[in-house]
């Protein structure tokens, strides 16, 4: 078993429910130290992390949570998110707010955590989306920030090698509390999953295991690289379209 992270100070941003909070148990059962911070407070406590109130979209309030911070060795960049939103549903300011959440909060905690990692030769987890790399109707300002994320992460690591790895996750369709707010109830959320190659959709628990191996010493040789945490994939339409092969 690696108990590289045991002890480690950990900090996931958004880490109250959903995926956050899955990556924050991951890191709490690895034997890391977890600190998760939001805007607001978990409704069901998270075992073996602590809360702090954070506004991530607020520089100066990100900066005053990490200088104070005693020592910090992995910051996962997870907090994120957007409505759906046709394009021309809403005007440029509004798209704006999800590209702030989405790639410049990360940003903002990733230079205000960069002194305490390159003192700790810590890790940078960003937790990307396959909407960053494919066509995201409805959710087009969500899919820009996600792309940019990913290339701000090959950039981050070479800059920042070789005392800081940065690596991202580009997770797939999730099964948390508000599944059905994307897909329906359960019938939904089944059909949903039949789509994906592995038969069903992630649980939060696969993408907290795939942030603690990128942040652990097996990914030690491990930077700027993208994970694909997607069951698969998806199917391409065409094949369900085209006519050759087909019995008739």
């Amino acid at each position: 078993m690696d108990n590289s992270l045991r002890g480690k100070a950990v900090v996931v941003t958004g880490g109250t429910r959903g995926v956050g909070a899955g990556i924050a148990q991951a890191f709490a059962e690895a034997g890391a130290e977890v600190v998760v911070c939001a805007r607001r407070p978990p409704e069901v406590p998270l075992r073996g992390a602590e809360f702090t109130p954070v506004d991530l979209r607020d520089p100066d309030a990100v900066r005053a949570f990490f200088g104070a911070l005693p020592r910090l060795d992995v910051l996962v960049n997870n907090a994120g998110g957007g409505p759906y939103r046709r394009l021309a549903d809403a005007d440029a300011e509004r798209h704006a707010k999800v590209v702030e959440l989405n790639l410049l909060a990360p940003l903002t905690a990733s230079l205000a955590a960069y002194d305490h990692l390159r003192r700790a030769r810590g890790s940078v987890v960003m937790i990307g989306s396959v909407s960053g790399s494919r066509p995201s109707p409805g959710s087009a300002a969500y899919g820009a920030a996600k792309a940019g994320l990913e290339s701000l992460a090959r950039s981050m690591a070479v800059e920042w090698a070789p005392d800081v790895r940065v690596n991202t996750l580009v997770v797939g369709m999730v099964r948390t509390e508000l599944a059905h707010l994307h897909y329906g109830g359960d019938e939904g959320v089944e059909a949903v999953s039949r789509t994906v190659p592995l038969g069903r959709l992630a649980m939060p628990a696969d993408i907290g295991a795939a942030a603690v191996f990128l942040a652990s010493d097996a990914a030690a040789y491990i930077s700027g690289a993208s994970l694909l945490v997607h069951g698969g994939g998806e199917r391409p339409a065409f094949l369900d379209a085209a006519t050759a092969n087909k019995e008739t």
